[in-house]
């Protein structure tokens, strides 16, 4: 699903991302609800950023990676922890790209993503290029999502991976 945000950008640099788990659902700007193999999920953005709400038999995940007052966890590159009775793993990156190319990875993503049955994204009026998209499936027992996040300005799209699966199961990367 390919949404216009009706909101500034507010995210302005992808330094300013942090990520935090176990957050209360924040306002969002657009919503996609799933049902993947028993498990309930709810893709948010909240403009530049986005969480992820997940509900299942085992209890429940919230992912945030937003411009976080006051947050004191910056955007890591990896993270590894167990959740009651999953295993969480995220992982992020941040691609720097000259305009050119960034253009063209802006259209490929928002493609992908628009057309896909779990897949959210929203642009920003003003600029195609200023977008967050998302994006979920359940792969071998396990809940996966990635993201991007996109800031123009600077030629950066910030890409993460997160899987969510059952306790004591090998998380293998792929």
């Amino acid at each position: 699903m390919l949404t216009t945000l009706n909101t500034s950008y507010t995210d302005t640099r992808a330094a300013d991302l942090a990520w935090a788990l176990g957050r209360e659902p924040l306002p969002a700007l657009a919503t996609l609800d799933l049902e993947l193999t028993g498990a309930k999920m709810q893709l948010r953005l909240l403009g530049a950023s986005h969480q992820v709400l997940l509900e299942e038999e085992r209890g429940s995940c919230s992912e945030t990676v937003a411009c976080i007052p006051g947050s004191s966890t910056p955007l890591p590159l990896g993270v590894a922890k167990r959740i009651g009775d999953w295993e969480y793993e995220f992982a992020a990156r941040v691609e720097v790209l000259t305009p050119g190319s960034f253009a063209g990875r802006a259209q490929e993503l928002l493609a992908l993503v628009s057309d896909h049955p779990h897949g959210l994204a929203g642009v920003f009026p003003g600029s195609p290029h200023a977008f967050t998209a998302m994006l979920a499936q359940w792969h071998e027992g396990q809940v996966h999502w990635r993201t991007w996040h996109a800031y123009p300005q600077d030629g950066q799209l910030v890409a993460t991976r997160t899987r969510v699966g059952p306790r004591g199961r090998a998380v293998r990367p792929k």
